[in-house]
């Protein structure tokens, strides 16, 4: 499939695809007029990406995880799964910090709504 149809299908921009290639982690086939040409499983490597990309890695960190996905075995990934253990402990503790960072908010939106059911109490007794 061509640039256009890969990025359709999978949500992702056509920059970003090229951004893929650029780093090495999506291969394509090129025409004589070369034209990007992508297998069927670009979709799924598309998909993947995207979201280790939203999870927060890098490209240079998503370069070393990705033996573990598409040829996993003990002598080519144990430094990928060491890695991928390093950046799952990373998002755990960014959850964490989302978690109280939440919390706090949601403390000053409780307090906001005590205020203005106090002061719209008050509004209403003085007119």
């Amino acid at each position: 499939m061509r640039i256009g149809e890969l990025a359709e299908r999978t949500g992702a921009s056509v920059r970003s695809l090229r951004y893929y290639e650029e780093q090495g982690l999506l291969t394509s086939e090129r025409s004589t007029s070369g034209q990007r040409h992508y297998p069927e499983e670009a979709v799924d490597r598309v998909a993947l990406l995207r979201r280790l990309y939203g999870a927060g890695l890098t490209s240079r960190v998503i370069t070393e995880l990705l033996p573990c996905t598409y040829a996993p075995s003990i002598e080519s990934s144990d430094d990928a799964f060491e890695r991928m253990l390093t950046e799952r402990a990373k998002l755990n503790a960014h959850i964490d910090e989302l978690r109280t960072t939440l919390r706090a908010l949601d403390e000053v939106i409780s307090m906001n709504r005590r205020w203005r059911a106090e002061n719209a109490t008050d509004s209403a007794t003085a007119s």
